[in-house]
């Protein structure tokens, strides 16, 4: 289980209160002779038009109960409730309290609750919303490409949310580690190097390195498809590989980081980054010790020469009903599986860092695989196996309108997604804004298809599968990116117009209209969407708290003018749009989307 909390709005925004009442009611109940359960539990009163948290005493008449009392638990929490309703209700925090049910509701005062919101907005800046840190450290392994190939969409629903996550688990207040899983070796490896070294010896990638890496993996394959019998050769050099060839592995080598090095651009422009790299052939040799060692404890059943290695898993935990299955850890003939690899990868993990959580961010296609993975580390007698988290995620749908340079196995090459993404966006741009220069209509149309490509990405539960077309995609009226990066726009060009220096947070001269109540509702809300989000490792609190946090702006846009407001409406709502402008920037950041100044 995720070991993560939910904070309240009360708790962030109006801790010290939250805390002086919380005095206040323990020291009513003390003098009474009522029992003072150890901790309070607050959580926001359900918004229909006034900001307010509330607790329940059900735990503190238990508590009388158990004490001996001849107590109605529920009749005497509504008892208690109103007594401290009328206790604490007169001090200046709230406007109002009142009793419901047992449960104590105190209503904020909405021109404090409006100045508060807003100070605490611009005194944080890009760190609104971020919690405190939690002192506990998680490893998120996402991406996973394999080298000698291309960078195709079906890497990017994994790059995408992957680095969200991290996004989200750090601005939370975790340490997070972000790794990556490179598989640097296998038999795509080894026919990608026989290509190369029979018809291309001597041949450097183009400035274009990994479509190059892919185009010559497709030939590999086609030769093979083509003349069976070169597939001999492919043997023969891996045979070669494994006994550490000088020349095999010195190519190996370097090609190895050509394909690095024209990943390392993808992740660059996806403004994606790791803190650890690991690579098969940095584990898969561990990976045959951990299955040794399985032999010896009788954990797997060595059946070599004429079959592989396995592991009953089912049989060693005693059940009826097959869950896990059987574990191939090894090959008939000593050569390493995925298995064998991921069972070395889980004990690296824990032996460099001190984790609480190890998430894999893998396709769905993988449950089971995992499953029995870490099962069988915990039946080796690594409790830490149970700290190890699948985050499946389903794949992405690409329509046939979307498939813009399909190579011969059908593959589309990211690069050419996001150059798609970028024509399509700077034409949207040039209509909105051609006054804009060449060069800022392009850096707009970048932020835009990037934006464009990512929150689709993000916005569906990842256990569900996306299907991505272009109409949804750049829509600027709709749930999707642009529109909120526009929201973004229209507030920054607001307070451009504004000129001078911000106006100092002040407290409503006015009554306040639907909309801008609603827009303070939505900026309020982030710290407790950040939590949730981090909890249950959903981005999609973030992209519909994006959403609706746009949508909110647009609609105080259209309904409460602005510059034209009376003086002191008129510094009231600057400053609002300003904390809303951070607001949406900082839940951009979160998705990984970069927020335009103009569009």
């Amino acid at each position: 289980m995720p070991l993560l909390f939910f904070i309240t709005i009360g708790e962030f925004m109006f801790g010290a209160e939250q805390k002086e009442t919380e005095k206040l009611i323990c020291l009513y109940l003390e003098e009474n002779d009522i029992p003072v359960p150890e901790t309070f539990s607050w959580n926001p009163v359900p918004f229909e038009g006034e900001w307010g948290i509330s607790t329940s005493f059900f735990k503190t008449a238990a508590l009388e109960a158990r004490s001996g009392k001849r107590v109605n638990v529920p009749a005497r929490a509504q008892e208690i409730a109103l007594e401290l309703a009328a206790h604490v209700g007169d001090g200046e925090n709230f406007s109002r309290a009142e009793a419901v049910r047992g449960y104590l509701n105190l209503y904020f005062d909405t021109g404090k609750f409006s100045r508060h919101v807003i100070e605490k907005v611009l005194a944080r800046g890009k760190d609104f919303g971020k919690g405190d840190a939690k002192g506990q450290q998680l490893m998120v392994e996402f991406s996973q490409p394999n080298t000698h190939k291309a960078f195709h969409v079906g890497h990017l629903r994994s790059a995408i949310l992957g680095d969200v996550v991290c996004r989200i688990l750090d601005f939370a207040g975790y340490d997070v580690v972000r790794a990556n899983y490179f598989g640097d070796i296998g038999l795509h490896v080894i026919k990608w190097l026989w290509n190369y070294m029979k018809y291309h010896a001597g041949e450097k990638p183009s400035t274009d390195i990994t479509r190059w890496m892919g185009d010559l993996y497709a030939e590999s394959s086609r030769r093979l498809d083509e003349n069976p019998s070169l597939e001999e050769e492919v043997r023969d050099l891996y045979v070669r590989w494994d006994k550490r060839d000088p020349e095999v592995v010195d190519l190996w080598k370097k090609t190895r980081q050509w394909s690095l090095d024209g990943f390392n651009d993808m992740y660059k422009t996806l403004d994606i980054r790791f803190d650890r790299l690991y690579t098969i052939s940095e584990v898969e040799e561990r990976g045959k010790e951990i299955v040794r060692g399985l032999i010896e404890k009788g954990i797997a059943e060595d059946l070599r020469p004429e079959n592989a290695v396995i592991v009953h898993i089912d049989d060693l935990l005693n059940l009826d009903k097959e869950k896990y299955r059987v574990l191939v850890v090894l090959r008939s003939d000593g050569t390493s599986l995925y298995a064998t690899a991921d069972l070395a990868l889980a004990k690296m993990k824990f032996e460099e860092y001190e984790l609480v959580k190890s998430i894999y961010v893998v396709d769905v296609r993988q449950t089971l695989h995992f499953q029995q993975v870490w099962k069988t580390l915990e039946i080796a007698g690594y409790k830490w196996a149970e700290r190890c988290e699948h985050l499946a995620y389903e794949l992405v749908n690409l329509p046939g309108n979307v498939v813009m340079a399909s190579r011969g196995d059908a593959v589309v090459l990211l690069e050419d997604l996001i150059r798609e993404a970028t024509t399509r966006a700077l034409e949207v741009v040039e209509e909105k804004n051609p006054s804009l220069s060449a060069e800022e209509k392009r850096d707009v149309a970048q932020m835009v298809g990037l934006g464009a490509i990512k929150y689709p990405m993000l916005a569906r539960d990842h256990a569900k599968t996306v299907t991505f077309d272009w109409e949804t995609a750049l829509d600027f009226n709709g749930q999707a990116a642009p529109y909120i990066q526009y929201a973004h726009v229209r507030a920054n060009s607001i307070l451009r117009r504004a000129r001078g220096l911000l106006p100092d947070p002040i407290s409503p001269p006015h009554n306040l209209e639907p909309a801008e109540v609603e827009l303070i509702e939505r900026i309020s809300k982030l710290p407790s969407d950040v939590q949730r989000a981090a909890a249950e490792r959903k981005t999609l609190y973030i992209t519909n708290a994006a959403y609706e946090l746009a949508r909110s702006f647009n609609h105080f846009y259209r309904q409460c003018p602005v510059l034209d407001a009376p003086p002191g409406v008129k510094d009231f709502r600057i400053v609002l749009v300003a904390a809303a402008r951070q607001t949406i920037a900082n839940t951009l950041n979160l998705l990984g989307i970069e927020a335009p100044a103009v569009m």
